[in-house]
């Protein structure tokens, strides 16, 4: 079974797709986290029940098992365990530095602009009480600031997965369906990690939001022939369609009074709120229907990933961490400068494409920096006996053209 695996694996090392995705879900998270931004109408959660995160969970368990699971298979448990946790690691180490960072510059803005207020805003009001609190629970994973829950379940989820993604390659049915047992009690007992302050601070459930990622990492490994049997069922791609365009009318109901008008209140109460931190039912449903139509239309080889109007998106998804924590404080100062400013349609667009173009500017030098680093240094040829006895005769041949006539010489005697 592991010799099937390795080989599915193997095609799809590479799927441009996953980088799309996640750099995508960065341009939207961004947006969103800027708000009174007319630019963030256009995100992926204005149009459906999923959003930015939804996706970007998904796409980082598929690109996980790909990854992790070729390593596992051909290099065993413990080596792909150790490179799993390290890169936990990293994103621990990053949000450790991002967390601290964010308090001061938060602070700093709350003082700078007399804005006390921010600090509720941005769920750290405990700053003003008790700042080593709030820091000794950020380093728990505890103090949730917002826009930060994102890193926070990443690391929960990527820490656990070097068990999950053993058992996925032995059992895969029976994993995925504890994956969805875990799923359903943490819904239905109210299960999670401490937060602080307690029950103040929204944030993303990692036991429930697992089972995108798990099913993601399910989907990578042995999905290819059931995706493409799902994808030839014309009916099922009807029928996906259809709840798109369900979760169209019901948000864009739910948000503009004329299309509400039109829309039964029974069916956008049915459906709203979609319950982002313990990942609703009906979050999963759509973003399932977008990930088939989209590999149905969209397939790995696509031309069009390599046109140099998505390389930029693909980038910060390749690049997705080092974009993930600058897009934090830009977004931060993109609300700032709103706020603080007189807050037109134009400013907006303005604030909005700058912020993007600095996310991807720093993805592009972190990816450069990165390949030169990888550069091989020019190796120092050792001169072998030859090359010497070459270089040895065209020295002597050089000093007997030099030598003056032998008439010149002076006599030697025989």
């Amino acid at each position: 079974m592991l010799a099937t695996i390795k080989a599915k694996i193997a095609p799809h090392n590479r799927d441009l797709r996953i980088d799309f995705a996640r750099g995508l879900a960065n341009w939207f998270m961004l947006l969103d986290h800027i708000p009174n931004n007319v630019v963030n109408l256009l995100t992926m959660k204005n149009f459906g029940f999923s959003g930015a995160v939804d996706l970007f969970a998904f796409a980082s368990g598929y690109g996980a098992a790909l990854l992790f699971g070729s390593m596992m298979v051909e290099r065993g448990f413990v080596i792909a365990a150790s490179r799993i946790l390290k890169r936990a690691w990293q994103l621990y180490a990053a949000h450790l530095v991002l967390f601290v960072v964010y308090m001061n510059a938060i602070s700093w803005v709350a003082a700078h602009y007399a804005a006390p207020d921010i600090f509720e805003e941005y769920h750290v009001i405990g700053l003003l009480n008790d700042p080593v609190r709030v820091l000794t629970h950020g380093l728990l994973l505890q103090a949730r600031p917002l826009n930060l829950d994102v890193l926070q379940m990443a690391i929960v989820l990527l820490a656990l997965f070097p068990l999950s993604l053993a058992a996925m390659l032995r059992w895969p049915n029976l994993t995925m369906l504890g994956s969805l047992a875990l799923y359903l009690a943490a819904r239905m007992f109210d299960l999670g990690l401490p937060a602080y302050p307690a029950g103040s601070a929204l944030y993303l459930n990692p036991f429930c939001w697992q089972l995108l990622f798990v099913l993601g990492s399910y989907l990578a490994l042995y999905g290819t022939t059931l995706i493409g049997k799902l994808q030839e069922m014309r009916t099922l791609r009807v029928l996906a369609m259809a709840y798109l365009v369900l979760s169209l009318l019901v948000m864009v109901g739910a948000n503009v009074p004329a299309v509400g008008r039109l829309v039964p209140d029974a069916l956008i109460s049915a459906f709203l709120p979609t319950d982002r931190e313990n990942l609703g039912p009906a979050r999963i449903a759509h973003l399932l229907c977008v990930a088939l139509l989209f590999s149905y239309f969209v397939p790995a080889d696509w031309k069009g990933f390599h046109s140099k109007f998505l390389q930029p998106i693909i980038k910060c998804g390749d690049e997705w961490l080092a974009s993930f924590c600058v897009g934090i404080f830009l977004a931060l100062a993109g609300h700032m400068i709103l706020i603080t400013s007189q807050n037109t349609i134009l400013l907006q667009v303005l604030v909005s494409i700058t912020a993007l173009t600095l996310m991807t500017a720093v993805a592009y030098y972190i990816s450069w920096s990165r390949d030169q680093d990888r550069l091989p240094r020019p190796a120092v040829r050792k001169p072998d006996d030859h090359a010497i006895a070459d270089r040895y005769r065209s020295t002597e041949a050089s000093n007997a053209s030099l030598a003056p006539p032998a008439i010149l010489r002076p006599h030697q005697p025989p």
